[in-house]
């Protein structure tokens, strides 16, 4: 499996509070920003898998959201997220 649960807390510890917390914003953007970039990968060797193509949509669309909420809640922590992870709007 991709994201084996080493991964996923090392995810956590890095961009959340600590490795068991897994609901904050940041670490939850984290985690679909990887999940992104490993089904774009995926996508390019696999361009007629529609199924994962749609599943890539979900994810981005899931992502936005939160970036979204971030945007409203605190503008310094979307800030930050935004430039750790490398994203753009």
């Amino acid at each position: 499996m991709y994201l084996a649960p080493e991964k996923k807390q090392e995810i956590f510890k890095k961009h959340g509070k600590s490795a068991s917390d897994t609901g904050t914003a940041e670490g939850q953007i984290a985690l679909f920003t990887y999940r992104i970039q490993h089904l774009t990968q995926h996508l390019k060797r696999n361009h007629k898998d529609y199924n994962t193509e749609r599943s890539l949509v979900m994810l981005v669309g899931k992502r936005r959201s939160l970036l979204d909420y971030l945007i409203k809640k605190d503008v310094l922590r979307y800030r930050a997220i935004v430039q750790e992870l490398g994203l753009r709007k």
